[in-house]
């Protein structure tokens, strides 16, 4: 279904980690695309990602989140 983009204006995302969306090169791949979208800049997306990746998947879920928790809901 196609929506417009006002549609989504102030609602989460919602990511279930059980699925295909829960692999970690995704959740890598939303912070580019989340980190563009709230103006970061190319440093900052770079630093949380390696910060996503110094430690295991509860460690990259924790920064995720910790970061993103505002715009996305992710379930297990």
């Amino acid at each position: 279904m196609i929506r417009r983009a006002e549609e989504l204006e102030g609602k989460k995302i919602e990511i279930d980690l059980r699925g295909e969306k829960g692999n970690s090169m995704y959740l890598l791949g939303m912070v580019g695309s989340l980190g563009k979208r709230m103006g970061w800049s190319g440093e900052a997306i770079e630093m949380v990602r390696v910060l996503m990746t110094m430690g295991d998947y509860d460690n990259l879920l924790k920064v995720f989140d910790y970061h993103f928790g505002e715009y996305v809901i992710l379930y297990r």
